[in-house]
């Protein structure tokens, strides 16, 4: 029996591509200012912290374009307050850009927006079928106590030692491409604030 048509599945697979037109168009009708790329840039800063906090201790299976799945139960490190901190981390990054270009400002932030808590609903929605028939009651009980995308104030203690640690080189080698992305949207918007003065 073939399996059918998952949008979930596909949202996943094509995760990395569908910001790509919302930050075309928060470059292409940019007009920040110089309070909007400080204002942004500490969101978008904010955003990336959290993100490489989480990868430095998932690493490289956060790259996969395959099908959902997962090793290991992360739930120390920034898992330990939200379940999801890469996907929150990605909201504060694509605000951030949006903040710091002012671009068809707010309509276009608002819409990114919209769009990613759709997405990212519709992604968590799937991998969490998945880590609940992998992780069985150690799951259950940590998404009963952590937040899917609003962070806890305490963090989460798992009964179960953490099965991975933090590693700084794992999470540069993961983050690289994200890294670059940042560095090229941050100049190219720095870059048109200084001719449209």
């Amino acid at each position: 029996m073939t399996k059918g048509f998952d949008i979930r599945e596909w949202m996943f697979r094509y995760r990395s591509y569908t910001p790509l037109p919302f930050l075309v168009l928060m470059v292409g009708f940019a007009r920040p200012t110089v309070a909007s790329m400080l204002l942004g840039g500490a969101v978008l800063i904010a955003g990336e912290l959290i993100r490489f906090w989480g990868v430095s201790i998932v690493g490289a299976e956060t790259r996969t374009t395959g099908s959902v799945g997962g090793t290991f139960l992360i739930t120390s490190g920034p898992y330990a307050y939200v379940r999801n901190p890469l996907y929150v981390g990605n909201m504060l990054l694509y605000a951030g850009v949006g903040i710091m270009s002012m671009a068809l400002f707010p309509w276009l932030l608002l819409a990114a927006v919209a769009w990613f808590a759709l997405q990212y609903s519709l992604i968590v929605a799937r991998e969490e079928e998945y880590l609940a028939s992998q992780f069985g009651a150690a799951y259950d009980d940590y998404r009963k106590q952590v937040g899917r995308f609003v962070p806890r104030a305490t963090p989460y203690r798992s009964p179960q030692p953490p099965p991975k640690s933090g590693s700084i080189a794992e999470g540069l080698a993961s983050e690289r491409r994200t890294l670059q992305a940042i560095g090229l949207v941050t100049v190219v918007i720095i870059v048109l604030y200084c001719i449209k003065r």
